[in-house]
């Protein structure tokens, strides 16, 4: 390929540019440590990003550089190079969308595991948005707003200028049915029927061990992992309030084929919940579901089909199979379903093989 070229992956991860920031502290100012208060002071920026500016001599107090030890005074004058990714542009881009219907508000998807749903660091172009807005008759970039890696998704989310909207998510590798608003007025509206738990989600998950129970009821709070700050946990101080509930559709050798319907919706409940009650979905890598997860896999030909089972996936076996809700114009309840994709299906016949 030509030098001038450039790779695809650099389009993901541009390399990162100087962001000179002058601070001037001001009267009043009790003293506090400089990497503390740059942090503050700086939308978006991060205490380890500052740290490592500080580290590199990136950082001076009143043109002398400064360690992250020293306390602030008022008057000091400080001026930080803080290295950022530049700016995210909403790229349209003509990828093939699974349109399941389509009307002048919304637009219902089926999107493939494997598809990010908003551009964020490492994942600026090939997702949902970028796809929707091309979709859409969009043909210029949109820019975002200066992002540091970190923040890029939460850029995204508040950002008033990303239209369509956006009123859910699903994880990149799960599966399933989306609604897209196609205006403001439309996305306003969805927003309050999935806030107030008036849309209608099921979800098909494959987990491990087999699940006594017909039916049963989580209720145990979600938030930030004290181990992971990337990943959630159950949780007994400082989480939201979380409730999912599931009936057993198929009990196989060493696993369950579960529906499961989202009573509250915290970023991945139906993987937290389901592990926290010692059932991960198969495959899920975060959550303790890619190993073979289940004691009663005890003979070799077990411990093979399971590992097939793995093998056949290689994401975390979830998929929305139903999504509901009233219409933003008309007020019409509207259900989409979207069948078990190919590769869910094919775990299903790796199960029920190992059940015969």
């Amino acid at each position: 390929m030509p030098a001038e070229q450039t790779q695809p992956d650099d389009l993901d991860y541009p390399p990162l540019e100087e962001h000179v920031v002058e601070l001037h502290v001001p009267p009043g100012q009790q003293p506090v440590r400089l990497d503390v208060y740059v942090t503050e002071a700086i939308r978006h920026a991060t205490r380890t990003r500052v740290q490592e500016a500080i580290e590199t001599g990136r950082v001076s107090v009143n043109d002398r550089p400064a360690k992250a030890s020293y306390r602030v005074q008022p008057g000091d004058r400080i001026v930080c190079r803080l290295m950022r990714r530049p700016p995210i542009a909403l790229v349209p881009e003509p990828i093939p969308l699974d349109v399941l219907h389509e009307d002048d508000d919304v637009l219902v998807l089926d999107k493939p595991a494997g598809m990010v749903v908003h551009p964020a660091h490492g994942n600026r172009t090939g997702t949902l948005v970028n796809a929707v807005l091309y979709h859409l008759g969009v043909r210029e970039s949109i820019a975002i707003a200066d992002s540091d890696d970190d923040d890029d998704e939460a850029l995204i989310l508040t950002s008033a200028a990303v239209r369509p909207g956006i009123v859910h998510r699903l994880d990149k590798d799960t599966s399933g049915v989306m609604v897209v608003a196609k205006h403001e007025a439309a996305s306003e509206h969805l927003s309050r029927q999935f806030a107030d738990r008036r849309v209608h989600r099921l979800y098909r998950a494959f987990v491990w061990g087999i699940v006594r129970d017909d039916e049963g009821r989580i209720e145990a709070p979600i938030g930030r992992s004290p181990r992971n700050r990337k990943l959630f946990a159950v949780v007994e101080r400082g989480g939201k309030p979380a409730v999912t509930t599931y009936r057993v559709l198929e009990r196989y050798a060493f696993a369950t084929l579960l529906e499961l319907k989202l009573l509250t919706g915290r970023t991945h409940q139906i993987r937290v919940h389901m592990a926290h009650i010692g059932h991960a979905l198969i495959g899920d890598a975060s959550y303790g579901g890619d190993r073979l997860a289940w004691g009663g896999l005890r003979s070799s030909r077990m411990r093979t089909l399971a590992q097939r089972c793995l093998d056949a996936i290689g994401r975390q076996a979830l998929h929305a199979a139903v999504l509901g809700f009233y219409h933003p114009r008309t007020g019409e309840y509207l259900e989409f379903s979207s069948p078990m994709p190919p590769d869910l299906q094919q775990l299903s016949d790796t199960l029920q093989h190992a059940a015969s």
